[in-house]
C-alpha cells in the first residue's frame, strides 16, 4: 500500500468539513482574506460596514499578541460610525456558540519573512480560528508541530496578523491526529489526542473530525474550554477527560440535585479543570456563591493564585473567616476560595454563623479540592446541615474506598458516602498512556543481609523500631543515597525528596547529612522542614497522610508563648538558620505565618533546583507540583493513596530526559505498591504504570542496538550512507538507542559491559548523529528542504550537565602531564568526549586548536586553566571584531545587544539589530539582514559565552 499523499489527506478533510456544516470558500491571498472577513461579520452583526469603518476594525484587530488578540476575540468592539453613532461588533458569540459563521478553505499563502502556505483553516465569522497543518503518512506527527513553529516565526504575525487569532491548531498524518492552544509558549510534550468519555483514544483523522471539528463542538471548545492564563499570557485549551469532567457536573447541576466526585489521577491538570467548572457554575442564575475549598493554608494560597492567573478578577482568597463572611456577603463576588478549617469556623461560631444565615436556603455549590484529604466527620456534617440548597463536588486523584477507609467511631467513610457518584474517571493509567504522567521506576533496596537459610523476603519483613532507628542502618541509607543521587537525577539536573518515619528520624538523617557536607563528602544542597508531629508513622502506613501545617495554637493570640511548647523547636530553629545561612534568606517558625513563609520559600526552592534533597515527614508529599522533581527516597512504611500520592511526586512530565520518576524504597513495600495500583487502576495495570526492571531495559537496548548494525555496521559506515532515507533511518535507530540509554543510566547497576555496546562506540555513534543535526542547521539555513526535517533529534538526551568546560579543563590538564605515548590516546579521548557533546560540539575547533597550539607550550608550573582563559579571551576578542567587520556592525552596540541577551534572555528586536550597523539598509533589505545577523550573534553567544565559565 502507497502512502498517503499530504494533497489527498487534505482534500478529503475539505470535503468531510463541508459536510460537516463548514462552508466552502476560496481564499488565496490576505487579500481575499480581509474582503472575506467583512463580509462574515457584516453577516455576523447583521449590519454593513464603510471602507473606513471597516478600516477602524482592522486597526483594532491588528492590536496586541497572540494573548491579546485572544481577548480582543471575546469582547465586543464599540465601532464608531462614519454618521457618529455607535455600534458594537461582534466577533464570536459565546453564549450561544453555534450561532456563528463557520468556513473552510485551504492553501492560504500569506507572505512574510517567507512566503508560506497553510493547509486547512476553519473560520468563525470571517476569523481564521483554527489552522489544521497535515503530513503524510508515515512521517512524524511531530514535524507537522515543527511546520506551525515555523509559521508562527516567518509569517502568522505579517501584515494584519489575522492568524495570530487562531486558538486551536490541528497537527495529523491521518493515523494520528492531535490539538492545542495557539500560544508564544508552546512544546510539543503539550498537545493532546481528543478521546470519549471513557478515555479511549480517537487518532485517526477522519473520526477525530467527525467529532472535534463539527462546528457546533470546535465552537464551545473556543468560546467555553479555552482558558486564558494571565500570569503566563498563554492559552490553554482543555483536554478530553477535563472537557468531559466539566460537562458532567454542570450536567449535575443542571439536571439533579444529588452530588458527584471527580477522579482524575494527580498531575492530570486538576486545577485548570475545576477553575472552569467552577467560572461556568457563576453563569448559572439559580447559583448563588460557588465556594472552592481545600484543607490547607498553603494550598489555598497556591490555589488564589492559579485561579486569579486564569482569571485575575475572578477571586479573592480568604485570608481569615472574619473576610470569608465579607465575601459570602458580596453580592459581586460569585466566587470565593476557602480553606474547610476557615468554612468550619464560619458556621460553627455563633458570631459568623448569624451573619450568614441569610444565606443558608440560597443555592451553593461546594467544590472539595483533594477531597480524599477532607475532614470526614463533623466539618462535613455541619456544611450539610446549616446549607440547606447545597450540591456537594469532589476532585480526588486517589478516592477512599472500603479497603483504604480509616474506621471512625466504628464506621468506614469513602468517597462514596459522601459524594454519591463518580462523574468521570482518569486513573494514572490513563494518563500514563497519553503521556500526561510519567511511569515509576521503583527500586527495593535490600538494608538488611539475610543470614544463610533464611528467606530474604522475611529478613525484609523485620520491622522492630530499634532496628529502623539504629545509626548504622541510617548511616547505610545515607551512604547509599549520596553514593547514587548523581544518577538517579542526572547529576543534579533534578531534585529529590527523602520521606521518612518521624521527625526524630528525620533529624538523625538530617544531621548526619549536614556532618557529611562539612566533612567534605559531599555538595548537595539538603534543606529540611517539619511541624510538631511526633511519630505520625501510624496514620501514613494506613494511607493517611495526615494535616501536617504548623499547629493551630500557633495562630493564637499569644504565638511565642505556643511556639515554646513545641516539640523539636530548638532543632527547627537550627534548621532554618543552616538554610538562611545556605541561602541568604531570613526565615523564622516564631509564628503560624513565618513558618509559613518558609515552607513557600522551600517549595519554590525545590522548583528551581536550588536544593538538591528535602527532608521531610510528611509535608510535600501530596499536593506539591514540582516537574523538575525525579527522585523519591523512602524509609517509611506507606499505604494505598498516601503511596500513589508521595509517588506522584515524581512523575511530572518535563522534557526528554525526565524518561520516569524513580522511586527507591528502602522498606519492603513491594506489596504494599501492588494493592495501592490495584486499587487505583486495575489488578493488571502494574506494567503499565511502572517501567520494565533492569533486565527487560537490557534485552530492549540490545534489540535496537541490533536494529542499528542493521543500518550502520560501523561508525565509518555512517559516512556511506547513500541517501537521506538510509540517513533517517539511522538517525531514528539511534535514537531510539538514547532514549533506552537514558532510562538504563538511572539504575543503580548500569554498566555499558552489560550490554553488546562498548561505551567509546556510543559516544562515536553520538557524534555522528550530531553531524547529521548540523547538516540539517546547515540546510535550513541555505533555505534547502530536507528529509532529515522529519525527525525530532532530541538533543536533550545527549546532553550532560557534569560534561563542560570545567571538566574539559580537567582533562586538559591531565593531558599536559600525561606521558608523551598517552598523550595521541587521551587526546583523542577529549576531541570524542566534545564531538559527542551537544554543548561543546560549537566550541570544537577552538579547544583542539588550544590543545594543538597552545598546550604544549604551558611550561611546568603554570595554569592551564589561567593559559586557557586567557586564550579563550582573545579569541572572543578578534571573533567580534571579525563578526563586526564582516557585518559592518558597531562593535559596541553588538557588545551591548549580547549583555542584554545574557541579562534577560532576551534577543534584540529587527529594529535593534539594524541599528548596530553602521550603514543602514533598504527596507527590502531589513529583513533578510536583520535575520542573517540576529543568527551570527546567537551563534557567537554558544561559541563564546555559553557554557564558559
Amino acid at each position: 500500500m502507497t502512502t498517503q499523499p499530504e494533497q489527498v489527506l487534505e482534500n478529503n478533510l475539505v470535503d468531510q468539513l463541508k459536510g460537516l456544516g463548514h462552508k466552502p470558500v476560496t481564499l488565496k491571498t490576505e487579500e481575499d482574506l480581509l474582503s472575506n472577513l467583512k463580509a462574515q461579520l457584516e453577516k455576523h452583526n447583521k449590519t454593513t460596514f464603510s471602507t473606513t469603518e471597516f478600516e477602524r476594525i482592522l486597526i483594532h484587530l491588528s492590536k496586541g499578541n497572540i494573548f491579546d488578540k485572544a481577548k480582543t476575540l471575546r469582547d465586543k468592539y464599540v465601532l464608531q460610525k462614519d454618521n457618529g453613532d455607535k455600534s458594537f461588533i461582534e466577533f464570536i458569540n459565546q453564549d450561544f456558540w453555534c450561532q456563528n459563521e463557520f468556513q473552510v478553505t485551504n492553501q492560504v499563502t500569506i507572505n512574510g519573512k517567507q512566503e508560506n502556505r497553510y493547509d486547512v483553516t476553519i473560520l468563525i465569522n470571517g476569523l481564521p480560528l483554527v489552522q489544521i497543518e497535515l503530513k503524510r503518512r508515515g512521517i512524524e506527527l511531530k514535524e507537522a508541530f515543527n511546520q506551525v513553529q515555523r509559521y508562527q516565526k516567518e509569517s502568522f504575525a505579517s501584515n494584519n496578523a489575522l492568524f495570530n487569532y487562531v486558538q486551536v491548531f490541528v497537527i495529523s498524518n491521518g493515523v494520528d491526529t492531535k490539538y492545542y492552544a495557539n500560544s508564544q509558549k508552546q512544546s510539543f510534550k503539550f498537545t493532546s489526542f481528543w478521546g470519549d468519555e471513557k478515555n479511549k483514544k480517537i487518532t485517526q483523522l477522519e473520526k477525530f473530525a467527525i467529532i472535534f471539528l463539527e462546528p457546533c463542538h470546535i465552537a464551545k471548545m473556543i468560546t467555553k474550554y479555552i482558558v486564558l492564563h494571565e500570569s503566563d499570557k498563554i492559552l490553554m485549551v482543555l483536554r478530553p477527560y477535563q472537557f468531559y469532567a466539566v460537562e458532567s457536573i454542570i450536567d449535575r447541576v443542571k439536571n439533579s440535585t444529588k452530588n458527584g466526585y471527580i477522579w482524575h489521577t494527580t498531575g492530570s491538570g486538576k486545577t485548570l479543570t475545576s477553575f472552569k467548572a467552577s467560572q461556568i457554575l457563576t453563569n448559572n442564575p439559580k447559583i448563588k456563591k460557588v465556594v472552592f475549598v481545600v484543607d490547607r493554608q498553603d494550598l489555598d494560597d497556591q490555589t488564589v493564585r492559579e485561579f486569579r492567573a486564569f482569571d485575575k478578577d475572578s477571586i479573592d482568597g480568604t485570608e481569615n473567616t472574619k473576610m470569608l463572611i465579607k465575601q459570602f456577603l458580596d453580592p459581586n463576588r460569585p466566587l470565593l476560595v476557602t480553606t474547610i478549617q476557615k468554612l468550619n469556623g464560619a458556621i460553627k461560631k455563633a458570631k459568623f454563623r448569624s451573619q450568614i444565615e441569610k444565606l443558608k436556603d440560597e443555592k451553593i455549590v461546594f467544590i472539595f479540592d483533594e477531597c480524599h484529604r477532607s475532614q470526614f466527620g463533623d466539618t462535613h456534617r455541619r456544611i450539610v446541615s446549616f446549607f440547606t440548597n447545597h450540591q456537594l463536588f469532589g476532585f480526588t486523584g486517589t478516592p477512599i474506598f472500603v479497603k483504604n477507609a480509616i474506621s471512625k467511631k466504628g464506621i468506614k467513610q469513602t468517597t462514596a458516602n459522601l459524594f454519591h457518584d463518580c462523574l468521570h474517571r482518569y486513573v494514572i493509567t490513563d494518563a500514563i498512556r497519553d503521556e500526561n504522567v510519567l511511569k515509576f521506576s521503583i527500586e527495593y533496596y535490600n538494608v538488611f543481609k539475610s543470614k544463610e537459610g533464611v528467606d530474604d523476603i522475611k529478613v525484609e519483613d523485620i520491622d522492630k523500631q530499634e532496628v529502623y532507628e539504629s545509626d548504622d542502618y541510617i548511616n547505610t541509607i545515607t551512604n547509599y543515597i549520596l553514593a547514587n543521587h548523581n544518577r538517579k537525577t542526572h547529576h543534579r539536573t533534578f531534585t529529590a525528596i527523602l520521606c521518612v518515619s518521624s521527625v526524630d528520624i528525620l533529624i538523625k538523617y538530617y544531621d548526619l547529612l549536614k556532618a557529611k557536607k562539612e566533612a567534605g563528602e559531599h555538595l548537595l544542597n539538603i534543606a529540611t522542614i517539619f511541624s510538631y508531629a511526633a511519630n505520625p508513622e501510624d496514620a501514613s502506613a494506613n494511607g493517611e497522610i495526615p494535616e501536617e501545617d504548623f499547629p493551630e495554637v500557633m495562630m493564637a493570640a499569644e504565638p511565642s508563648a505556643a511556639y515554646a511548647k513545641i516539640p523539636h523547636k530548638d532543632k527547627l530553629d537550627e534548621c532554618i538558620a543552616d538554610y538562611n545561612k545556605q541561602f541568604g534568606s531570613k526565615h523564622s517558625a516564631k509564628d503560624g505565618n513565618t513558618f509559613l513563609n518558609y515552607k513557600k520559600d522551600i517549595s519554590k526552592r525545590v522548583k528551581n533546583k536550588q536544593i538538591d534533597i528535602l527532608v521531610v515527614v510528611n509535608m510535600f508529599l501530596t499536593g506539591f507540583d514540582s516537574k523538575s522533581l525525579n527522585t523519591l527516597y523512602v524509609d517509611k512504611n506507606l499505604n494505598y493513596h498516601g503511596l500513589i500520592q508521595a509517588f506522584s511526586r515524581t512523575n511530572r512530565i518535563l522534557n526528554e530526559k525526565k524518561s520516569q520518576g524513580n522511586i527507591l524504597a528502602f522498606r519492603n513495600l513491594k506489596q504494599n505498591t501492588d494493592d495501592a495500583i490495584a486499587l487505583f487502576s486495575d489488578k493488571n495495570a502494574k506494567e503499565t504504570i511502572t517501567i520494565d526492571p533492569y533486565e527487560d531495559q537490557l534485552k530492549k537496548f540490545n534489540t535496537a542496538y541490533k536494529e542499528l548494525m542493521a543500518i550502520a555496521p560501523t561508525v565509518d559506515s555512517v559516512n556511506d550512507l547513500e541517501t537521506e532515507d538510509d540517513e533517517l533511518a539511522f538517525a531514528k535507530a539511534f535514537r531510539e538507542i538514547m532514549r533506552l540509554k537514558n532510562i538504563l543510566s538511572s539504575f543503580v547497576e548500569f554498566t555499558f559491559e552489560d550490554t553488546y555496546m562498548k561505551e567509546q562506540e556510543f559516544a562515536d555513534y553520538t557524534s555522528k548523529y550530531l553531524d547529521l543535526y548540523d547538516k540539517i542547521k546547515t540546510n535550513q539555513q541555505k533555505e534547502s528542504v530536507s528529509i532529515l526535517e522529519e525527525i525530532d533529534f532530541e538533543l536533550e538526551l545527549i546532553h550532560r550537565d557534569e560534561i563542560n568546560v570545567a571538566y574539559i579543563l580537567k582533562l586538559l590538564a591531565k593531558l599536559k602531564d600525561a606521558k608523551p605515548k598517552e598523550q595521541a590516546k587521551q587526546k583523542k579521548q577529549i576531541i570524542d568526549l566534545i564531538s559527542g557533546e551537544t554543548e561543546l560540539r560549537s566550541k570544537r575547533d577552538l579547544i583542539e586548536k588550544f590543545i594543538q597550539n597552545n598546550l604544549p607550550k604551558i611550561e611546568e608550573g603554570d595554569d592551564v586553566e589561567d593559559e586557557f582563559n586567557a586564550y579563550w579571551k582573545d579569541e572572543t576578542r578578534k571573533a567580534l571584531q571579525e563578526l563586526s567587520k564582516k557585518e559592518d556592525l558597531n562593535q559596541q552596540k553588538v557588545e551591548g545587544i549580547i549583555n542584554d541577551f545574557l541579562f534577560t534572555g532576551r534577543m534584540a528586536t529587527e529594529d535593534e539589530v539594524i541599528e548596530a550597523l553602521e550603514k543602514q539598509p533598504s527596507v527590502l533589505q531589513r529583513e533578510s539582514i536583520s535575520n542573517r545577523v540576529t543568527e551570527k550573534i546567537k551563534d557567537f553567544i554558544k561559541t563564546f559565552i555559553n557554557g564558559v565559565s
